[in-house]
């Protein structure tokens, strides 16, 4: 790691040396690069972070000034200079929303911003008051330039409370309210609407269904995709095939078992995540039932790299929508959001694909 010492000579003030390896390496600060090149610090910070007042020309005569004196601009010194902070917000509550999807996401996501050297700021709490108090306290601070929020509820207070307080932000989901706001989401509704329609198709009619925790969005459009189709179908909802809760492999190992205990067990299930769906596999072969012929399964899957649904016994059928793209889609629109440019509002619900494998079969003779 290299180390800095400051100089206080006169003949070197305001160069900064660099010591790595061995050797040493002279850096300028902000106000002798702008020297420099001719320009105020105010139009070298703007143009080192991307703003189209800027001219092109501009922006890119001090890109290459950097790249060929080596200057790495002071992130301190672009925010006096630009007004911004180059980082944003995320607000985590509690250690259960840290998982798989957590990660992939964040993945997607942070290699976007950094395409751009904008950091992420995290932070955890305890709870939905101590995450309004951070979002208060980041606001006030001007620590971050805005937050992404995630696991809306349907009627989420965050969404008027950011808006009061004047902080930017993008929604990964989507809420019933009626101001309008940035947000990303897959269609959750047309994703287990068509699982459980093929499943029909296939001549199921009892079907279960393990879903996320109630309160949050896409677990309302998940039931209510579910739900149409048995109402469509003529067939009864058999509220015993129901499951909520934290999309984890004991959940699903849990719930299904569950299921399979009851006096008319399920012929098929629909997963709500890929977490759940291994847990529900292994109960299936608990039980000595066999996955598409016994018991159908579909999970929805977020396409793990290190989980693949062509490499499982049988093979897995889902409803596929890669969170890490969401991730990197969502950065994507936080770097225009800042870019200071005007834009419109950000709506994007993406379709979900679905694919047959080796798990889904008819319905059992007799079922």
């Amino acid at each position: 790691m290299p180390i800095e010492y400051k100089s206080s000579c006169a003949a070197n003030s305001g160069w900064i040396w660099r010591v790595a390896g061995g050797a040493a390496y002279l850096d300028m600060n902000l106000k002798e690069f702008s020297r420099k090149l001719g320009l105020s610090q105010t139009t070298v910070s703007r143009a080192l972070s991307g703003y189209p007042e800027v001219k092109a020309e501009t922006r890119e005569r001090v890109a290459e000034a950097a790249l060929k004196h080596g200057y790495h601009p002071n992130r301190a010194a672009i925010g006096l200079a630009t007004g911004r902070a180059g980082a944003i917000g995320i607000v985590f509550r509690g250690g259960s929303e840290f998982g798989p999807h957590t990660s992939e996401f964040m993945g997607g996501l942070g290699t976007q911003l950094e395409q751009d050297g904008i950091d992420m700021l995290l932070s955890t709490v305890d709870g939905r008051e101590a995450e309004m108090q951070t979002y208060r306290r980041l606001a006030a601070s001007k620590r971050v330039d805005a937050v992404i929020l995630h696991s809306p509820t349907a009627e989420d207070e965050r969404i008027p409370f950011l808006m009061q307080l004047g902080l930017p932000f993008i929604l990964h989901g989507r809420t019933k309210s009626s101001q309008p706001y940035h947000f990303l989401d897959i269609d959750n509704y047309g994703a287990i609407y068509r699982a459980t329609s093929y499943l029909a198709d296939l001549g199921h009619k009892r079907i279960a269904f393990i879903n996320g925790f109630p309160e949050r969005s896409f677990a309302e459009h998940r039931d209510q995709g579910f739900r149409q189709v048995h109402h469509e179908r003529g067939i009864p909802v058999n509220e015993e095939f129901l499951g909520n809760g934290e999309f984890t492999d004991e959940m699903g190992y849990r719930l299904m078992n569950g299921f399979l205990a009851l006096p008319i067990r399920p012929t098929a299930l629909i997963a709500g995540s890929m977490m759940s769906a291994l847990g529900a596999m292994r109960a299936v072969r608990t039980a000595g039932l066999k996955l598409g012929k016994d018991v159908s399964l579909i999970a929805h899957d977020d396409v793990f790299s290190y989980i693949n649904a062509d490499n499982m016994v049988p093979t897995l059928s889902t409803t596929r929508s890669s969170i890490r793209a969401a991730g990197a889609r969502i950065g994507e629109m936080m770097l225009q959001l800042l870019s200071g440019k005007e834009v419109a509002k950000f709506e994007e619900v993406w379709p979900v694909e679905l694919v047959i494998r080796e798990s889904t079969g008819p319905a059992p003779v007799g079922s």
